[in-house]
């Protein structure tokens, strides 16, 4: 009975110390794992203060062509080169001689000197005229014109641009003589060329004799009423 009891107590014995063993040898094996690294290492933040490096693009873009430039042309006045104006030009071209056509005539009283009356010749049309020399002026339809005062001739030529005006002293009466002739006076006759010229009212009263003159065109009433 004893021997029967150790036998039993033998295998017994060696089951409960395998398993012991075998659980050590666990328990050492899990203690002993070291922790699994990462896959990959943290990507830095831009706040560590390296700079991102750019990423570098697949392709490089055209260059684009610039524009060709556009010349520029600034116009000149007509006449000579640089602008400048050649003579018997403006720049709405050459100057016309004051017609009929393009001007207004008007008499008028003036109180001094005694016995004259002002011829004013406006440019009415769109560009300059020259008032050329002295107006033929006539009396009520009479067949020749009155005499025209040679000393009253301007230095130039009287330029009107549109909408200026030039002026000629009438002297209505000369010196008085056993043959002299007056009468009154109702229309006056303007040429202000041979062959253009137009009628204008004389004012209420004028009265002319033989002795009558007419000066050259002025560029201001008072030139023209020094004759």
């Amino acid at each position: 009975m004893r021997t029967l009891a150790r036998r039993l107590a033998l295998p017994a014995a060696a089951l409960t110390a395998a398993l012991a063993l075998s659980a050590c040898q666990s328990g050492t094996s899990d203690a002993a794992a070291p922790p699994t690294a990462p896959s990959s290492a943290p990507t830095p933040s831009r706040a560590s203060g390296t700079p991102a490096t750019p990423a570098t693009p697949a392709t490089t873009p055209p260059t684009a062509t610039p524009p060709r430039p556009t010349r520029s042309v600034t116009p000149t006045k007509a006449g000579t080169p640089g602008g400048k104006q050649s003579g018997g030009s403006t720049p709405d071209g050459p100057v016309r001689t004051c017609t009929a056509a393009n001007t207004r005539v008007v008499a008028s009283r003036v109180s001094r000197p005694v016995n004259h009356l002002v011829l004013t010749v406006t440019n009415v049309g769109g560009r300059p005229c020259n008032a050329l020399n002295a107006p033929f002026v006539g009396f009520d339809g009479s067949q020749a014109p009155i005499r025209i005062l040679e000393d009253s001739k301007p230095q130039a030529v009287v330029t009107l641009a549109p909408g200026e005006s030039g002026y000629a002293s009438l002297i209505l009466t000369g010196e008085p003589g056993p043959d002299t002739h007056g009468r009154t006076v109702r229309k006056i006759s303007v040429y202000l060329t041979s062959d253009s010229g137009k009628t204008v009212t004389a004012p209420s009263g004028t009265f002319a004799d033989d002795g009558a003159a007419v000066s050259y065109w002025q560029r201001t009433l008072e030139d023209a009423l020094v004759y």
